[in-house]
């Protein structure tokens, strides 16, 4: 796959080796660190368009998480691919760095997981945290109903047994990456997207290693996630530096917005606001994500 350096002008490749698996990072800006992290069906190429504005006041550092982008995928279980353990991987990253002490994270979908676990797990090496467009895993899987279900289907069926969503993905899977990500814009289109960054999302999609990386995200969510969220809520645990919430309002999260349940959960002090946009705020709305998200990063 290619690292796209025209979409991140000015900015440096480079691979880190944590445990189990091999790092990509696009690494560009100056000033204090921002962790940039993806989500599914996506890589590091997401934050294409918002990134130069960042690189201003923050040195950036945009991974692809295991099993996305330039990154490996590991082989073996589904807790290969718990938050918890990609979240390890962004501290080596950042060990590796010299990083070590707290740093802004903003978050995306699998990638906002990554962030609050990260948060919940090792509160001191986190300064100040936004997630964007996810409520929390555990908000999802118990209060799943008909409609829900509807909506968020890829929630049960990548997390499937192995072969079933492997083998299904595999008959076209430029069609399901087109389809999953024109399903949650605003639009209901791909008009929102850069040509370069579609064809990294499908290439991600065609090595049939990702797409078992990628299921295996899914059943950790179903299973280790779970049970991570269930025994942080069961100890009372909750997330302690300041956290925005961003969201569409044709996103993927129940209509009114996640603030609720962020704040009935894991980060009482959140605060947050949502854009007229679907899913993928950082691709459909740059102008509108920048807005809400440099006043919290920069305080």
């Amino acid at each position: 796959m290619p690292t796209l350096p025209e979409l991140f002008p000015g900015f440096e490749t480079r691979f880190f080796e944590t445990d189990g698996a091999r790092i990509h990072a696009r690494i560009g800006g100056n000033g204090p660190p921002l962790v940039l992290i993806h989500g599914f069906p996506q890589t590091g190429a997401e934050w294409h368009r918002i990134a130069p504005a960042l690189a201003k006041h923050f040195t950036l550092i945009i991974p692809d998480l295991r099993g996305y982008g330039l990154s490996s995928a590991p082989k073996g279980d589904a807790k290969l691919y718990a938050k918890r353990v990609m979240g390890a991987d962004i501290l080596a990253l950042l060990d590796q760095l010299n990083y070590r002490e707290p740093v802004r994270i903003v978050g995306h979908d699998r990638g906002a997981r990554v962030t609050y676990r990260l948060a919940l797990d090792h509160p001191n090496r986190v300064q100040r945290i936004a997630l964007i467009d996810i409520a929390p895993t555990l908000c999802m899987w118990e209060g799943m109903n008909a409609t829900s279900a509807m909506k968020v289907y890829h929630w049960m069926f990548l997390a499937q047994p192995y072969p079933l969503p492997e083998k299904l993905i595999a008959a076209d899977p430029g069609f399901y990456v087109e389809h999953t990500i024109a399903s949650w814009t605003g639009s209901r289109s791909l008009k929102p997207y850069d040509g370069r960054a579609m064809d990294h999302y499908r290439a991600n999609l065609l090595r049939a290693d990702y797409t078992h990386a990628a299921c295996q995200d899914y059943r950790a969510g179903q299973t280790h996630d779970l049970d991570h969220d269930r025994a942080a809520r069961d100890a009372g645990q909750t997330i302690q530096c300041p956290t925005y919430i961003l969201w569409g309002n044709a996103g993927i999260p129940a209509a009114g917005g996640p603030l609720k349940q962020w704040r009935e959960t894991f980060a009482p002090q959140a605060e947050g606001s949502a854009l007229d946009c679907g899913h993928f705020t950082p691709e459909e709305d740059p102008d509108g994500t920048l807005a809400a998200l440099l006043p919290f990063l920069t305080r």
